[in-house]
This record gives structure tokens, sequence and C-alpha cells, in this order.
């Protein structure tokens, strides 16, 4: 995916920022980029962080801001529920870290009542809208994660997005 690379000028503030990724993660895939690239929002000003709790990388990157809570106690976290029983095709060990995550969870909305065709792209326009920031995993020109970047990109191109 051709991806547009933005540096954040030392005069930006984020206050928001926003998580999508693929469901499936390589074995390799660099967890301390991910937390390092976590913190470094948090740094610049970010305290509330939109995540759409799916499987794989949105999962991971809950759990990993909430082990950062300890260290910045005033961050948040936004669980971005696109449908009721999201979870319910989960394998059981991802549904226990969804409830656990959900459990912690600073806020919860919940953007429909049942699943329907498109659901999913609402929820992800949602964070895309409240955040000003975007960490994305992006490997694949098509699916949800990349729909979400094409999406904050395009909708807000002064934006910036880091990509793990």
């Amino acid at each position: 995916m051709e991806q547009l690379r933005i540096k954040i000028q030392p005069n930006i503030q984020i206050t928001s920022c926003a998580f999508t990724g693929h469901r499936e993660l390589p074995q390799d895939f660099p967890i301390q980029k991910l937390k390092s690239t976590i913190e470094e929002t948090i740094l610049k000003g970010a305290d509330t962080f939109y995540n759409g709790m799916a499987v794989g990388f949105d999962l991971l990157a809950a759990e990993i801001l909430l082990s950062l809570k300890d260290k910045y106690p005033y961050v948040k976290l936004v669980a971005c529920i696109p449908c009721y029983h999201q979870e319910k095709n989960f394998s059981d060990a991802d549904k226990k870290r969804y409830a656990n995550i959900l459990r912690q969870a600073d806020e919860q909305i919940l953007l429909s009542e049942k699943y329907y065709r498109g659901c999913m792209q609402v929820r992800d326009q949602y964070m895309s809208d409240n955040a000003e920031a975007l960490i994305a995993y992006c490997k694949k020109d098509t699916g949800g994660a990349a729909y979400t970047v094409k999406y904050f990109q395009k909708k807000y191109p002064e934006k910036p997005t880091f990509f793990i």
C-alpha cells in the first residue's frame, strides 16, 4: 500500500488518536515499535485513544495502552464497538481479552444495536472523525485497515498518520 508519511512538527499538539490495523499479525510484529509510537503520541499530548476492538492489532494496541496507564494514568481508552456481540466469532482467548479490555476501558461507545453490512466502516469513520492522529498497521491495499487509512488521509490530510 502506498503510504503517506507525515512528520509531526514539534509545535503540533495531538490530544486524541485512533488505531487501525489488520486482524492477523505476523509472528515478527514489532510490538515495541507500537508501544513506543503510542508513548510518543502521549508525550505529544494525546490523552484519548479510540480503539475499534477488533481481533489482532486493535486488541493488542488496547492492551499496550492499558499497560501504559501506570506511567500515564490520565490516558483514556475509548472502546468503539460497531455493534452488539462484535466478539461472537472471536476465539475463546480473544473473547477473554475483549471482555478484559472492555472492563478497563474508560468509555464504551456502541455505534449500532445490530450488525449490518457497513457497520464496521461506520465505526472506522467515527474514530477517524474524532481523532487528531492515526496509528496504523496497514500492509494491504484492501480491507478495513486500508479503508480507514484512506478515509482518514483523504478527509484529514493535515492530520498525522503513524505507520507501524
